[in-house]
């Protein structure tokens, strides 16, 4: 992880609750307040300081000094350290930041229709934020004690995606009972989550052919529902 050079993790703010057009926010979770000059400068500042560290993520790094985050951004080490208390708090305000633009690059997407374009909208979109997403999910994995802050919004992450599955596929879902239903929506979640979409690149697949392979997934698992009274019921215990 990116070098800690003070003891104390300080997390401030409350990560922003998820929406269709999720408002912006200031980088450092600070209360927004009327900005003059300085306070605009600062603000803008600090994006320019998380943003240098998301493109030494993009590019695969994960353990860098504090030069180098100055240097990408352009700015003066003391600078970096006049914004943020150490380079864990740094590293946490560039991982909400980047959840938070996924957040922004999520649109609305059908719950109605036929299920073909339901499912082909779903995997298209998926498959580009996944995709996206890698090289933060991958630096995050290897953070050792990530805070409660940069845990929240992970948490609100998956919380995110799991819903909007449930109400992409309501017509399907609402045909069980609700064990089963239950039991299928944790599937379909299964399926639409960075761990699968990571597992198929790693193996292997473009773009492409992993976006098929998800609509492929999702597509057998919402066959279940086409004849619910002949899906086996799920076991006791």
């Amino acid at each position: 992880m990116p070098q800690n050079l003070d003891p104390g993790r300080p997390t401030e703010g409350r990560t922003a609750r998820p929406s269709d057009g999720p408002a912006a926010r200031p980088v450092d979770g600070r209360t927004e307040q009327p900005a003059d000059g300085r306070t605009e400068r600062g603000r803008l500042t600090r994006e320019k300081i998380a943003d240098a560290v998301l493109s030494l993520f993009d590019e695969g790094l994960v353990q860098f000094p504090a030069e180098r985050v100055a240097e990408r951004a352009g700015v003066s080490r003391r600078l970096v350290f006049h914004h943020f208390a150490d380079m864990a708090q740094l590293t946490d305000t560039a991982v909400t930041r980047r959840i938070d633009q996924l957040l922004s690059q999520i649109k609305p997407l059908p719950t109605d229709g036929p299920r073909e374009l339901r499912v082909a909208a779903l995997a298209e979109q998926r498959g580009r934020i996944l995709e996206w997403l890698t090289p933060t999910r991958l630096a995050m994995m290897r953070l050792e004690n990530p805070s409660e802050r940069v845990q929240e919004a992970v948490r609100m992450m998956l919380d995110y995606g799991r819903t909007r599955i449930s109400e992409i596929f309501a017509t399907e879902l609402d045909r069980l009972p609700e064990a089963r239903r239950t039991d299928l929506l944790n599937a379909l979640d299964a399926a639409t989550t960075w761990s699968t979409w990571h597992h198929w690149r790693s193996s292997g697949l473009d773009v492409a052919a992993a976006r098929r392979t998800m609509a492929t997934a999702v597509h057998a698992l919402l066959a279940a529902t086409d004849r619910p009274e002949t899906a086996p019921d799920p076991p006791d215990g």
